[in-house]
């Protein structure tokens, strides 16, 4: 959700800043409809079947993420897409090898005000976790609205979004004529 945020807001940045919302729009993105096939399967997983069998919640989560690589490949080419595919390497690998579950530190709950609820989760308390520190250890400030925990790979999503969109939406420099 927070990343969610953070994606608007720099959209709504974009006509502050001299750019062009319709680049973005006129970008050859390929693949939209898995990519959003992908983010539909994450969200109902997450937060629509939450009783769903744990198998069957983690078969979706981590499959989400498969489809969302074959995305970002179709993309690689796009200025931002390399990086935001290392951010969702970053959680999708680490999220695979913990069982479907993007591990989170006990602090990083506590400060973020979240309670884990019964069911699947996708990020939460794991008894052994691989790759802890690529989990969700970072907390938004507390001044920051719907406070919440973050990865290495939730951050590097967001920066590769910016350069995204940061290039794609600049106008061209003009070409001065000798």
């Amino acid at each position: 959700m927070f990343l969610g945020l953070c994606a608007l807001a720099l959209i709504a940045l974009v006509p502050l800043t001299g750019g062009s919302l319709s680049r973005v729009a006129a970008l050859p993105f390929r693949g939209v409809r898995l990519l959003l096939a992908a983010l539909a399967l994450q969200v109902l997983v997450i937060s629509v079947f939450t009783s769903l069998p744990r198998t069957l919640a983690v078969i979706g989560h981590i499959g989400s993420y498969a489809m969302l690589a074959v995305v970002l490949w179709l993309n690689r080419s796009l200025p931002g897409v390399a990086v935001i595919a290392a951010g969702a390497a970053a959680n999708g690998i680490t999220i695979a090898i913990n069982g479907g579950t993007l591990p989170a530190s006990a602090s990083a709950l506590r400060a973020a005000g979240i309670h884990l609820r019964e069911g699947f989760d996708n990020s939460g308390i794991v008894a052994h976790p691989h790759l802890a520190w690529l989990g969700d250890v970072m907390v938004t400030p507390s001044w920051l609205p719907m406070r919440n925990m973050l990865s290495i790979g939730d951050v590097l999503l967001f920066v590769g979004a910016a350069v995204l969109v940061v290039i794609t939406t600049r106008r061209p420099a003009a070409t001065s004529s000798r």
